[in-house]
């Protein structure tokens, strides 16, 4: 990861972390659904750790959370 993206990547952990909870998920039951391990989606959320993903697991978090994957790619700068 190219680390002047640090804070896009860590804006779509947020993002997870924000619709996951909202539909009731824990991050294990998240990471069961997408094939990953918790370590990894808690990874991901934690904002203090820019975690690169691929648009394959970001394509299979949004189908599992039912979010449209552009809301992810929003960024508010």
């Amino acid at each position: 990861m190219k680390s002047i993206y640090a804070e896009n990547y860590r804006q779509i952990g947020l993002k997870i972390a924000y619709y996951r909870k909202l539909r009731g998920l824990t991050q294990e039951e998240l990471a069961e659904q997408v094939g990953l391990t918790p370590a990894f989606i808690g990874h991901l959320e934690a904002p203090n750790i820019p975690k690169a993903l691929s648009l394959d697991t970001l394509f299979d978090i949004a189908s599992a959370l039912d979010v449209n994957p552009q809301k992810f790619l929003d960024f508010d700068i």
